[in-house]
């Protein structure tokens, strides 16, 4: 891991949550070279399965949130990039960036970072108090329908607005983006044409679309500012797998997650 406290307050830092989308389905599709995108930014042996601290997006957005990522899988005491002071803790090393803060995003804003959410499913929707508990960590906070799980472009859409903001502000203001990508929840079956129904197979479409959607962000944080970011998923979902449907089970289907740290050369 490197040391986070050189990257704070020198890189941009980007965080993007792949809602729902499973190990085997990720590792899969990067394997028959269906993610190209994605691929150059992975490392030779593709996703690294890990173990989502919840099984479902509000759970595992908290722990994330509080500095608590996706774990490896092997039994052991792994040091967190990130964490906030808390009395006790065994995974906080000198190369952790600890914050005193109630959360990642607000201790990053207290280290001038301007820190922008761009929801997602239905706990980014600000819809009611509980869609806005997440966004509410942050100093901007976007949502509308064509970012969320209905519609088939709402990743070009999270894009869109991301690019935007990255550029409305100086490479001198550094930025923390997070995204929360809504594309592979279901509904997924119509990324797979012909299909009526959500399947793994679908599942497995979206990411292919989410990956070409996706292309024009990893140019536009280049362009901006050195960048080093986290992408990985929340949980998986199970399509049937011992008869189980959905998430918010323990199961490994739904506990194993996708995740990699990028780091990106600014390349103006």
């Amino acid at each position: 891991m490197l040391n986070m406290n050189t990257i704070v307050g020198t890189h941009d830092i980007v965080f993007i949550t792949f809602d729902t989308l499973r190990y085997d389905v990720a590792q899969a599709v990067w394997e028959q070279g269906r993610s190209p995108h994605l691929a150059t930014l992975l490392p030779t042996t593709g996703w690294e399965a890990r173990h989502s601290p919840g099984s479902f997006t509000y759970a595992a957005h908290h722990a994330f949130f509080g500095g608590f990522l996706p774990t490896p899988t092997p039994p052991g005491n792994y040091v967190r990039p990130f964490a906030l002071t808390f009395g006790g803790s065994t995974t906080i090393a000198p190369e952790t960036c600890v914050f005193d803060a109630g959360s990642i995003p607000e201790g990053l804003a207290n280290r001038d970072y301007r820190t922008i959410c761009i929801g997602g499913v239905g706990f980014f929707n600000q819809r009611s108090p509980l869609g806005r508990i997440l966004p509410d960590l942050f100093q901007e906070s976007y949502w509308s329908p064509e970012l969320g799980v209905t519609d088939p472009l709402s990743t070009e859409h999270q894009v869109k607005i991301a690019c935007d903001r990255l550029t409305t502000f100086p490479p001198t203001q550094h930025i923390f983006l997070f995204l929360n990508i809504s594309a592979l929840h279901q509904p997924n079956y119509f990324y797979l044409p012909g299909a009526t129904k959500d399947s793994i197979d679908s599942h497995a479409a979206a990411l292919e679309y989410v990956d070409q959607a996706l292309a024009p962000l990893w140019q536009c944080l280049r362009q901006r500012a050195p960048t080093w970011g986290i992408l990985c998923s929340d949980h998986g979902t199970a399509y049937g797998e011992e008869g189980y449907t959905g998430h918010r089970i323990a199961h490994p289907i739904v506990w194993t997650v996708p995740y990699t740290e990028i780091l990106l050369s600014h390349l103006p």
